[in-house]
């Protein structure tokens, strides 16, 4: 993850098809299916907010939101 950045990952689950497409593309594996096969971010702390999942998605279902951290706000 991008330091002093906390990102987010917005996922429609009524919009995701379970296509793997954004899983495909992710460099650090942060996305999977789950078992109802809609994508999930498992683990979020490897994020870089590449974007290419948001920018692959045919059905628009994944956003990413990159907020700056706080000074006083700490690592999880």
């Amino acid at each position: 993850m991008g330091k002093g950045k906390k990102i987010e990952h917005l996922i429609d689950q009524d919009w995701c098809k379970g296509c793997g497409i954004c899983v495909y593309f992710c460099p650090k594996d942060v996305l999977e299916l789950d078992t109802k096969g809609k994508v999930e971010a498992v683990r979020s702390e490897d994020c870089i907010a590449c974007k290419l999942c948001e920018w692959r998605c045919p059905d628009l279902a994944i956003q990413i939101i990159e907020e700056e951290k706080a000074e006083n706000e700490t690592t999880e």
